[in-house]
């Protein structure tokens, strides 16, 4: 992958996160598996860290259809939840103190649940977590009327970015960098690292508005129940 020249100089380097988990709610489900790592400007993972964890709650049969862990494996192979969930913070604290921006698809999912969880376990959660990079808003603010749906398989693949073992913390992770990367190199994005993290707000905030409309005229949900913008940690 070549990235131009001009390109932002926080491509140089950029941190990559995803989590698997029991389930869609941010503030009821659990980590199950997780990945922090490091790519360099040309998709290349230049550290990584991997973790399995015992949620302390069943794994539902449909999550684990997901992501291939059942309760039993969980159970069985995964560590303790607390240190999990302090070990990923941790993590994700160290790169941020870099000066690293973060990547994340669907940022506001992976950072929401993770903030959750810490306060679950009693663990200093990560303040206003910056600069945070999410592909799928930057994807959506940059090429807003391309029909199809925005998950990381089928944008990944818009991009010609090799996406093997999808849901998988680790893959998808690094997946979602090189889409970061890819999406860089095709579109003119703000210089700084941090103007980019203070923009996404704002598309965040408009997408879900956009989508709150649009679910109301079908009649999936009522006018009273707008879709929450907040990005990248929903409270």
């Amino acid at each position: 992958m070549t990235i131009p020249l001009d390109a932002p100089a926080w491509l140089t380097r950029v941190g990559v996160f995803d989590l698997e988990t029991t389930g869609v709610d941010v503030t009821q489900d659990r980590i199950v598996t997780a990945h922090v790592g490091v790519l360099d400007r040309h998709g290349r993972e230049l550290a990584a860290r991997d973790w399995l964890a015992d949620p302390g709650v069943p794994i539902p049969d449909g999550a684990a259809a997901v992501h291939g862990i059942s309760t039993e494996h969980a159970r069985a192979h995964g560590r303790p939840a607390a240190e999990v969930v302090a070990e990923i913070v941790h993590a994700l604290r160290a790169l941020f103190a870099q000066g690293l921006p973060i990547v994340a698809y669907n940022a506001s999912y992976d950072f929401s649940l993770l903030a959750h969880e810490a306060r679950r376990h009693g663990i200093s959660e990560l303040e206003a977590p910056s600069p945070v990079i999410d592909p799928l808003v930057i994807d959506k603010a940059f090429d807003r009327y391309r029909p199809g749906k925005r998950t990381l398989t089928i944008v990944a693949d818009h991009y010609a970015v090799l996406l093997d073992d999808a849901h998988q913390a680790s893959a998808d992770a690094v997946a979602a960098g090189r889409v970061a990367l890819a999406i860089a190199r095709e579109f003119a994005l703000p210089r700084s690292a941090a103007e980019l993290h203070t923009r996404q707000i704002g598309w965040a905030r408009h997408q879900a508005a956009s989508l709150t409309d649009y679910f109301v005229s079908i009649g999936r949900i009522e006018p009273d129940e707008p879709l929450d913008g907040t990005w990248p940690v929903r409270g």
